[in-house]
Parts: C-alpha cells; structure tokens; sequence
C-alpha cells in the first residue's frame, strides 16, 4: 500500500496531508516552518503525519510540495547575482521597461521602482540581429561574444539570461550563446528567454527569463536538498512542486523554470477549494487564505479558478500563467502599530513571522500581532493549542496589545477589536481587485475561508461583502496541502501567431493548436502520465488590429471547428465588454497560441459524516468570555469533531479543530452540511442555501453602488 504527501510551507506553518493511494483516506498535520531551511520543517512534519497513520515514511511514493521559496527570494531581494545578454541597441530593456506606475494619480510622487534583477552593469550585448520573421540579418560574432561573456564571468555572476530580440522566431543565436557560455563559464546556469516564455514583446521576455534566473539557484539548492532529506527517510519517493497555475511540474522542472513556481504556495488553496466546493455545491465563490504573514484571495466562478498569463511578486511582473491570486500583507502575524506622525492604527504588513512569532505563542514575541487582538478578544480560547501541541499566553497577548491601547488611549479590548477591524478591511480590499474591480458583484459568490486564521474573520469578511455563505471546510488550516496533493502534473506550449482574422483559417488554427498540445504532453509523457489519463485545454491571445491590450481566451476545439472563427471572436468581445464595458467593430487579431495539458489528480473520498438534529449540544466543550461588535458576549465552545450532519450552531460561538479556530459572530448561525462543512448565515437569511446562483457581472455603473453594498449586511442573490 502507497501513500502521497502533499505538503504546503507558510511562513509560519508547515501543513502536510498524506493520502492513501488505494482507499482515498487522509491523515493530517500541521507544525511550526522553519524559514531558516524549510527543509527540516517539511522533515518534522512527515514525521508527525506517518506516526498519526501509523506508516513508516517509506510507504510514500509521492510527495507534492507547494513553496514559497521563490516567492519569497523576489520579495526579500535575495536572489543570484544575474548577467544579460541582449541583442546589440537592447542594453537598456530592463531599465525603459513599460510606462506603468502602480496606484492613483499622484503615484507617480512616491513610487520608488525597485533595480532591475540584472543591472545594466553586468548587461553585454550580442552582436547579433535576427528580424520577426525568423530571417536572420546579422549573423552572431562569436568570437567578441566569447570575449564579452568571459569579462562578465570575472565579475562573479551565479546566473546568466539570455534575451535576444526575436528568438520566439528563430532560437538559433540563444542555443549558440548557451553553447559559448557553457564552455566559458561552466557551472553557471544559462536561462533562455527561448525556452522560457517564446513569445513577443522584448520587455516581457527579457524581465522574466531574468527573473527565472534570480531565483533559480536558491530554488535548485532548495530542491536538491529537499530531495535528497526525503530520499534519507523516505524510498524511492517522486518529488513534484506545485506551480503558480495550478499544477504540479517536476523535480527537474522546478529546477530549470522556477519563474513558473512564484505563486506555488498560494494556489495549493485555490485547488484545494475547488474540491471542497464541489461537495458543498457552490461552484461560484471567493476565496480567503489567511496565513501567519500574509492573506490571499481569488475568485472561483462555475467551478473554475480563473487563470491570468501573468504573475506578479511585489512589483515585479513576469509572463507566467498563474492563479489569478491576489495578496495582502494581512495575516495572524501581522504587527499592529500607531505612527506617531497620524496617530492612526495601522496593521501590516510587517510581519512577526514563525520566529519570535505572535506574543501569544511563548516564542519571544513582543509586538503587537494579529493573533494577539484574536487572543485578547477571546476568539483563541485558553484552551485551544495551535497545531494540537502550542500553548497560547493570554498575558504575554495582553501586554503586547496593550502598547495599541495605550497610543490610541483606549481599554485593550477595544484596542484589539480595532486590529480585528482594520486587519478584516485590508482583506476585503484584496477582494475586491478580484470582484468588483473585474466586474464581479461579490453578492453572487460565496465566500470560502481556509488557512490557521481564515476562520477566525470569515463571519466579519462575509458581512462587509454580503457574500454568503461564509463556508467553513474542515481542515481549513491544511487545505492548501489537499490542494497539494489532489492536483496533477501539467504543461503548456506556447508561440507567437500573430494573424489578423482575414488572414487565416479555423484550420489553420486547429492544426497550430493541436501541434502545440502535442509539445505539450512530451513534459508529461516523460513523467510516465498515460495518454489515456491527460487533458487538453487550449487558449488564444486575442486583440482588435491596432490595438496594445490582448486578452486571453479559452478556446472550445470543437466549437471552433463547427462554428469557425466566431467562436473566438463573441467570447473576445463579451470578456473585452466585461472588463471595459465596450466592444469595438474592428477587426480581430491573434497574437500568441497555447495548448494547456494536464494529467490525472488522486481522488480523495471524504466520506459523509454522521447524521444529527439541530441541537449541536453534544460537541459542546465550555464557554469563552468574547468581545465581540463593542460588547461583552459568553460565547459556547464547540469540539468540530464531535458536530454532526443538519446541527446548527447558534452566534456567538467558537468552533474549535487541530488546525484553525471558527468565530459565529451574534446574529448568524451555522449549518453543518453532510460532509462537516461549516455554512454561516446571518438569522433569519432568506436566500438560496444550497449552491450558489449564476453569477452575473456588475454594470459598470453600479460598480460603485456594488462597493458601497459591500460595507452592509446584504443577504446573497445569490506553460512553461
């Protein structure tokens, strides 16, 4: 008998899932990360996980990892020191880059853009040209090359790119380049904007095969290591890391293409939730993950994460397909403080991380945290251990919260209740760029939250949207490992095409397309996945002739051969009215083609649980004295595991498992579902309960009347 791991590092919590191959059956664990090798926590875990299973690790065969590791070099600046090779005029790509300055009007005053990953300093041109039809005009001067790259070797770069306008034409001056390279500087890891992302737009192509090669020798020594630690304790285990789309890309992959690993972590969740909503029935819903240092969203729509052609880190954007995942510095470990220039309570994004951690957590921790105002609050009750082994201080979280208290001159509840606030409206402002700033009213979805402290702000983050139900899943705080481990090894294949549609034929597309699908799933059939077991999916880069902007489009193969080109064009022209609430009568272009091959995920059974009345009586453990609205509240503490189908708990109340901590809130109950999902409600709610309405888009000129809506208790209306 086999088993597969799925394993997801936070910045403060390492959550792991082991799932039986044959029965479908899981066990789960969850144990404090390590950031300093995140190895030795993903080690600790595994040894937790088998002992509850009662397995030696050597039964897991499997291990599926998701990973902040890239993420996290980009953010904290930390990555190799790079080299660049452009073509000869192109020195400057990294620094012209596009005219785009994040925030208002006035951002322009205080946006600092952050250096280039490769400086211009250590940036040689290539004396080399070749034109956009793939023609070569100047042919490569390898000999000045070879002298360029040897002057930029001594300067003791770890990683070189290669970017050459063009090469998604024609690669051969990029494979000539590595060639050089590798003689010359062996050892170095050569990244090829060819193999990376073969697409147009010098700019997009430069900036992420650079970053490609800034994270690529921390996340190869982090994979290395890691296998190496699994293969000591573990037998002959098949090591995959989840990628920023969705799906799972080898050991080697991961190594060669990290840039496609920069949201790993957080689309674990995404794919996790999907699961869970099928079993719920609410096939349309936002998603809430909130971790120790940070909080991320997105939006599920007929049972699908909608997927983005970019990633962006901090303030870098790269070409990668990703979740379309936003985050906010808001989590458990979030520092609260009060400048003394505004006297205003801020709350992130400074983070007290795994290590010294909240005050409550008895690591060390001083400063004022998230975790502490829930602790303060009594949302984390003295009897509840994190994890199942730590021991919160309520008194180290008092003093710590006292600090805010003592700034704002107010008691500490207060001063706790108003972390709980403002940390709950950083949130929704991160929901809303994946609602309503896309046309979304997030009335129509409803709201799952996952994490160690999802649950703790789902009630508050569901009133302030109207977005019900708030659900609950079981196992919230190990979700992203289920994402993990129920995900599926995937690959795409891309290239330019730029037609106008005049210009060509729904064959022509077809034939491209299925060509690009078969690219595909070699990655795949050289990770032993059956033909029988793999999926295409094809997309298309579509823009009016003329026009900058192009959007991506999912192609149906079959309705496209039936129908022809319409096909393409009505789905480019609703998503273009979506978004910008207009279409254009001009004629339509393709820029770039790609074909999406996915394998086969496990199938976890989780099995309905026991049957009950009304009355959650039975998993009733104690009482907590809250603060809750301004007001003092003893709220009933529930044990989850001991609730049963149909109960239905009653605000205020605290529902506690091993891994997170629900908060009911006064005036709203929740309803456990056949398969122990919590669904919270506001009393007396009158809307649909069982799954989710079609979703409609918000009109853009109720987009602002949406927001507004946001802020009261509304009930629901529901590749490489």
């Amino acid at each position: 008998m086999t088993y597969r791991l799925g394993v997801d590092v936070g910045g403060t919590f390492t959550d792991l899932l082991l799932v039986n191959d044959k029965t479908g059956q899981f066990h789960t664990a969850k144990v404090p990360s390590t950031p300093a090798d995140q190895s030795i926590g993903v080690l600790h875990g595994i040894a937790r996980v088998c002992d509850s299973a009662g397995i030696s690790p050597t039964a897991i065969d499997h291990v599926m990892h998701g990973t902040t590791v890239a993420t996290n070099t980009v953010l904290t600046g930390t990555g190799a020191k790079v080299g660049l090779v452009t073509t000869k005029g192109y020195r400057q790509v990294l620094q012209i880059a596009r005219s785009f300055v994040p925030g208002g009007l006035g951002g322009w005053v205080i946006y600092n853009k952050s250096l280039p990953m490769a400086p211009l300093s250590l940036t040689i041109e290539a004396d080399e040209r070749v034109g956009s039809k793939g023609n070569v005009v100047d042919v490569l001067d390898e000999a000045k090359f070879r002298k360029d790259v040897a002057a930029l070797g001594a300067k003791g770069i770890e990683a070189l790119t290669v970017s050459l306008v063009n090469s998604f034409a024609n690669d051969k001056h990029e494979r000539r380049i590595k060639e050089i390279a590798q003689e010359v500087l062996p050892g170095v890891p050569v990244s090829l904007s060819c193999d990376v992302v073969p697409e147009m737009q010098e700019y997009e192509r430069a900036v992420t095969t650079v970053a490609n090669s800034y994270v690529r020798p921390r996340v190869q020594k982090y994979v290395h290591n890691l296998k190496a630690k699994l293969e000591e304790s573990t037998k002959n285990v098949n090591l995959h890391i989840l990628r920023s789309d969705g799906g799972l890309a080898s050991a080697a992959s991961a190594q060669d293409y990290p840039v496609n690993l920069l949201m790993s972590g957080p689309a674990g969740g995404v794919t996790g939730a999907v699961w869970v909503a099928g079993q719920a029935g609410f096939p349309n819903l936002l998603t809430v993950d909130v971790g120790g240092t940070s909080t991320d969203v997105a939006l599920i729509m007929g049972g699908q994460p909608r997927l983005r052609r970019e990633t962006t880190v901090g303030d870098v954007t790269v070409r990668a397909s990703s979740v379309d995942i936003r985050t906010v510095g808001a989590g458990g470990g979030s520092i609260a403080h009060v400048p003394e220039l505004t006297g205003a309570l801020r709350v992130g994004p400074q983070s007290a991380g795994a290590d010294p951690g909240p005050a409550a957590y008895r690591k060390g921790g001083t400063e004022p945290t998230v975790a502490d105002a829930n602790v303060v609050l009594g949302y984390l009750p003295e009897m509840q251990r994190l994890g199942g082994d730590m021991e919160l201080d309520r008194g180290a979280a008092t003093k710590a919260v006292q600090k805010i208290a003592t700034a704002l001159k107010k008691n500490v509840k207060d001063a706790a209740l108003g972390i709980y606030n403002i940390v709950n409206e950083n949130m929704v402002g991160a929901l809303r760029l994946v609602s309503v700033e896309q046309g979304h009213d997030p009335r129509d979805y409803a709201l799952m939250a996952f994490g160690g402290a999802g649950p703790l702000h789902s009630n508050a983050l569901s009133r302030l949207l109207g977005s019900w139900p708030s659900i609950i899943p079981p196992g919230p705080g190990v979700l992203c490992a289920l994402g993990d481990a129920t995900t599926a090894v995937r690959d795409e294949s891309s290239r330019t095409f730029i037609r106008k549609f005049s210009e060509i034929t729904k064959d022509e597309i077809v034939k491209q397309l299925k060509a690009l699908g078969v690219d595909a799933a070699k990655a795949l059939a050289r990770e032993k996945v059956p033909a029988a077991d793999m999926t295409f999916g094809y997309q298309v880069d579509v823009r009016y002739h003329g026009q900058g902007l192009r959007l991506t489009v999912d192609v149906d193969l079959p309705q496209l051969e039936k129908v022809g080109l319409d096909a393409i064009r009505k789905l480019f022209d609703a998503e273009h009215t979506r978004l910008f609430t207009f279409a254009l009568p001009l004629e339509h272009e393709l820029v770039s083609i790609r074909a999406v091959v996915q394998g086969k995920g496990i199938n976890i059974k989780r099995p309905a649980i026991k049957k009950g009345g009304l009355s959650p009586k039975a998993a009733v453990v104690g009482s907590q004295a809250t603060y809750m609205e301004g007001k003092d509240y003893k709220a009933t503490v529930y044990n989850r595991a001991l609730l049963q189908a149909g109960n239905k708990i009653p605000g205020p109340a605290i529902v506690m498992e091993m891994d997170s901590t629900t908060v009911i809130l006064p005036g709203h109950h929740g309803d456990v579902d056949a398969f122990g999902n919590i669904l919270i409600y506001p009393d007396g709610y009158k809307g649909k309960k069982t799954g989710a309405a079609a979703p409609r888009a918000a009109k853009p000129k109720q987009a602002s009347k949406a927001k507004a809506k946001a802020k009261v208790k509304a009930p629901a209306r529901k590749a490489k």
